[in-house]
């Protein structure tokens, strides 16, 4: 595993420290030479810095398909079975329930309650009551863990979504894909470690939330696009030809790495192997992207729309993403933020529509991976950054049905990758405002997350402006009971 403690990002200071040990010849310089060296170099002069590193025990996933559902879907009206809200429909929320919970300034703690419009019924070999704006999810909840206790520290979109990725709610910090792939490099060779496949309105993160952060760039998310050109400015310009562009690569290339060895810069090897996955790229990203080569059956299974973004496109390219070794995949779709003011934020017509969207493309792909053999070896995780909160936005009308955002209480799922199958974990209080068993805190997701790839979460550091950071903070446990 790669430790990284670069003690500073400005590569002209270290070569000055470097050079001033290295001159005494012995005794203290040379100790410290040879610790700053044994410690450092190795990471700082690499030239594919996503070449494959070893785990720091047996994983039980290789790669990660995150479903970032960006807005916060309603577990209320999908994952989560409260009748006591069915018996207060339209009245006062009891103060009592909402005493001490943390809102954001949108919400009326005043207000009435509102009930799912929407029946439950149980399914799956446990008899998990799923919602019927859900019909596909029921096919595979045999493989499935649904974690209804989740619970987050922020209220409000980007900080929220900027800490379930980084550990931070704010922005700077390498996003949970960088992390991984700094610490585990990628298996796949003409391909990013890291992709991310964006589908429906842009979320308000937007690049921060595939960002490196500190880290070096080569570990930055790299969008794909499942319409137009894959990625922007991959073609060869005008006049150049894939020779012309070889021996121009080659030429840049040789003086990069004369830089590298006299700097010891992280970020010039990180050009190096951007230059060089570029040209890769050119090859690699079209056939990638030939979704007319899969057959009429698997088209039909995730409901494709050839030639439009889409989140089934995503997720069959998600399929194909880590079916060629890339470690990372992230698709972002929105919108879930149904408040019951804005056009396409009303719950009532809304949340259906977006349901549609994605029920049965992500189901498709559970069972893609499994038919293929690739479940076992790949983390399938579903959610957002909150949840929602069980007290009426808007009013009791087709057009004004809405949720604010709740941070106490929220759903996830995650499939494959070495978590239990068919399991129902946690649980809310009666109105499905606060965890009253197993709680899951977004540290906790985050450490379980880096276990199942074989990562200890408190040994993945890197050292920044003179302390280590690592993606759970201070915080977080693996928690053992979703583990297979």
């Amino acid at each position: 595993m790669q430790h990284s403690h670069l003690p500073t990002r400005d590569p002209l200071s270290w070569i000055s420290r470097r050079k001033f040990l290295g001159d005494t010849g012995y005794g203290l310089g040379a100790i410290a030479l040879s610790t700053l060296l044994g410690r450092d170099a190795h990471a700082a002069t690499r030239t594919d810095p996503l070449a494959p590193k070893a785990t720091h025990f047996p994983a039980r996933a290789k790669s990660v398909i995150y479903l970032n559902m960006t807005g916060g879907p309603s577990q209320l009206d999908l994952f989560d079975h409260k009748p006591t809200l069915k018996k207060l429909n339209g009245t006062p929320i009891p103060e009592s329930a909402v005493k001490g919970l943390r809102f954001s300034s949108m919400t009326n703690t005043r207000a009435n309650v509102l009930a799912s419009p929407w029946e439950f019924a149980p399914q799956g070999p446990n008899g998990s009551m799923i919602s019927e704006l859900l019909p596909h999810l029921g096919t595979v909840l045999d493989e499935v863990t649904i974690i209804r206790s989740m619970k987050t520290d922020e209220v409000n979109h980007v900080p929220a979504q900027l800490f379930f990725m980084t550990g931070s709610p704010r922005m700077g910090r390498p996003v949970m894909g960088s992390w991984v792939t700094y610490g585990l490099g990628s298996d796949c060779e003409n391909l990013p470690g890291y992709v991310v496949l964006p589908s429906g309105i842009g979320d308000r993160c937007g690049t921060a939330c595939w960002s490196s952060g500190f880290l070096p760039s080569v570990y930055q998310g790299v969008q794909l696009r499942s319409a137009g050109d894959p990625v922007l400015f991959l073609s060869n310009p005008g006049g150049m030809d894939e020779k012309l562009r070889r021996r121009t690569l080659d030429t840049i290339q040789g003086l990069n790495h004369l830089a590298l060895d006299e700097q010891h810069d992280p970020e010039i090897a990180t050009r190096i192997a951007s230059y060089e996955m570029a040209y890769k790229m050119q090859a690699s990203v079209p056939d990638l992207m030939n979704l007319a080569t899969e057959s009429p059956e698997t088209h039909a299974a995730y409901g494709t729309e050839p030639g439009k973004t889409s989140f089934a496109n995503n997720c069959l390219l998600a399929r194909r993403l880590v079916e060629r070794g890339v470690r990372f995949v992230q698709l972002n779709h929105t919108p879930w933020d149904h408040h019951g003011g804005s056009p396409g934020e009303n719950l009532a017509t809304d949340l259906p529509k977006i349901c549609r969207s994605v029920d049965r493309a992500s189901v498709a792909l559970i069972k893609d991976l499994r038919q293929r053999g690739l479940l076992d070896q790949t983390l399938v995780i579903w959610g957002g950054e909150f949840g929602r909160s069980p007290i009426l936005q808007g009013n009791f009308s087709k057009d004004r049905l809405g949720r604010d955002h709740l941070a106490s209480a929220y759903t996830m799922w995650m499939a494959g990758g070495g978590v239990k199958r068919g399991l129902d974990f946690g649980e809310t209080d009666e109105f499905g405002l606060q965890v009253v068993k197993d709680p899951m805190h977004t540290h906790d997701m985050q450490a379980t997350i880096l276990h199942l790839l074989g990562i200890d979460h408190t040994r993945l550091t890197y050292r920044f402006q003179g302390r280590d950071y690592r993606l759970t903070d201070v915080h977080g446990e693996v928690v053992k009971g979703v583990l297979a």
